[in-house]
């Protein structure tokens, strides 16, 4: 039988854990130096000439004090290092999340991310969150939101159901950008989420058989994405912002862990889904660091 004593000691050595388990997941992993999570792999009917590799940057949510205009510029220096053929920026830059000290500006946050360089430019599209933060854009039903001005103004295109037809090494491809699938909270016009999202029409916008690269905030959409798409990437999910073991407690995602976080192979399809940058609700991450992809597609 245990003592008092020790069980005093067994109580008190479970609260110090605790403590010290919520300062690391509040105040140490998401200030962590961020993560570069790497990905290779050769998609079905890819140009066997065509090396490619694509930098990814996802769910900034930029705010004081955890994401500053700062830090981001910083994440720029680290993507810019990974000498990517094309940096892709996978949307949700505005915060929504109340437990800051102050917001970072559209202007701002656009200004920091136009540092980003590549030989076949940075592509961007927009996600949830720069809907929602967005109240005149709610209100009309219409874009464009704050974040598309601003990262337009800064000279870094947005696709909204649009596709972008890249070259390299004599060898075409597409990067084809969907619109959010949560454009539109819930209001008396319609019940739930409205999308925005088009994909057969966006897809029908790549004209030639060249390889499609699908960028898509959310990865739910993923299972009606056509075998003629190489790759989808997308964010979102910040991988649950807590993961142990492979696992996520919560996703916001209808289809769970499923697709919650990295390289998912269906029916001969790939999905990856990065953990992101920043986070949504809670500023928490545990088992899963901020991170950057670079992504290598094509034969070593």
């Amino acid at each position: 039988m245990i003592s008092r004593r020790g069980f005093l000691r067994l109580v008190g050595g479970s609260f110090f854990s605790m403590v010290s388990l919520g300062a690391y997941a509040v105040g140490i992993e998401p200030m962590l130096l961020t993560h570069v999570t790497r990905y290779s792999l050769t998609p079905p009917n890819w140009p066997a000439g065509l090396r490619l590799r694509i930098v990814a940057l996802a769910d900034i949510h930029a705010c004081r004090p955890w994401m500053t205009p700062e830090r981001i510029a910083s994440l720029v220096r680290d993507a810019n290092a990974l000498q990517p053929d094309l940096i892709v920026l996978l949307g949700d830059y505005t915060a929504s999340m109340r437990l800051v000290t102050d917001g970072v500006p559209a202007s701002e946050w656009a200004q920091a991310l136009s540092g980003l360089k590549a030989p076949l430019g940075v592509l961007s599209i927009l996600g949830n969150h720069d809907w929602w933060s967005d109240p005149e854009a709610q209100k009309a039903g219409a874009g464009p939101v704050v974040a598309r001005r601003a990262l337009e103004h800064v000279g870094i295109p947005v696709l909204e159901n649009d596709v972008v037809r890249l070259e390299k090494d004599g060898h075409g491809f597409w990067i084809a950008g969907l619109a959010d699938q949560l454009a539109f909270l819930p209001s008396q016009d319609h019940d739930g989420f409205k999308g925005l999202d088009d994909l057969d029409g966006t897809l029908a916008k790549a004209s030639d058989g060249a390889p499609v690269i699908l960028l898509a905030h959310e990865p739910d959409i993923f299972p009606k994405v056509p075998r003629r798409v190489s790759l989808t990437l997308c964010g979102h999910t910040h991988g649950g912002q807590v993961r142990l073991f492979g696992y996520s407690p919560v996703v916001p995602s209808r289809f769970g862990n499923r697709f919650a976080y990295g390289h998912v192979v269906e029916e001969n399809r790939n999905l990856i889904v990065s953990g992101g940058l920043g986070f949504s609700i809670l500023p928490v991450r545990f088992g899963m660091r901020p991170e950057i992809l670079s992504i290598e597609l094509g034969p070593a």
